[in-house]
């Protein structure tokens, strides 16, 4: 059976982006020589997934966010984008209403969303990634730089720990747990892979300042 377009599309999209990620390791050299293919492919996964906004992340989750899917891009030519990272009050609080009235009730939304007082979105500790494929990946892998799926329902929800959560059902049964997001700062374990001394962050360059 022929692949259908929408794999097609993406198969060549993920073509594209590795080829403009090599065309970019010169380029990244001269800037840091030394960082030359984490530089790369931040720039070349920022051109695959134009939408995603890393602004407003801990630092600490946006250090292994991207060390992470360094990484996956390099090792195993896997794309990991981001869909949703931090938000605000505000708008955490617009999308848990929404989902009330969607829904009928606070609890069954609470199945899909957290109020912002409970949302990991809103401390910035939270990441709504992209493909299904680079989930998957980050699951098996995003535990060496502390990212971890948190609930059994949704497969693109990841969150900073410092140890390893048990996973939940839904966002709702966070309530279970009396220390829920307590687990947050700095994870020191960036892989074993000799390749990743070029991916340690440099304390002195923020990510997020990076085209």
């Amino acid at each position: 059976m022929a692949n259908p377009p929408s794999e097609i599309k993406a198969h060549v999209l993920a073509t594209v982006t590795r080829l403009v990620a090599v065309l970019l390791v010169p380029i990244a050299f001269c800037r840091a020589p030394g960082r030359a293919r984490f530089l790369a492919c931040q720039w070349a996964l920022g051109l695959r997934y134009p939408a995603e906004d890393l602004r407003g992340l801990a630092p600490e989750t946006l250090t292994a966010f991207t060390h992470a899917r360094a990484e996956a891009f390099w090792r195993d030519g896997q794309l990991i984008g981001l869909t949703s990272g931090h938000r605000d009050a505000a708008e955490q609080h617009r999308i848990f209403t929404a989902e009330v009235r969607r829904t009928g009730s606070v609890s069954a939304a609470r199945r899909r969303v957290l109020p912002p007082q409970e949302s990991s979105h809103v401390r910035g500790h939270a990441l709504d990634v992209r493909p299904t494929e680079g989930a998957r990946w980050l699951e098996e892998h995003g535990g060496r730089y502390g990212l971890y799926r948190i609930y059994a329902n949704e497969w693109w929800h990841f969150e900073y720990r410092t140890v390893e959560p048990v996973q939940l059902p839904h966002p709702g049964a966070a309530a279970w747990l009396p220390e829920h997001g307590a687990a947050y700062g700095p994870c020191q374990t960036y892989g074993d892979e000799p390749w990743h001394d070029e991916l340690r962050p440099d304390p002195t360059e923020d990510p997020r300042t990076q085209p």
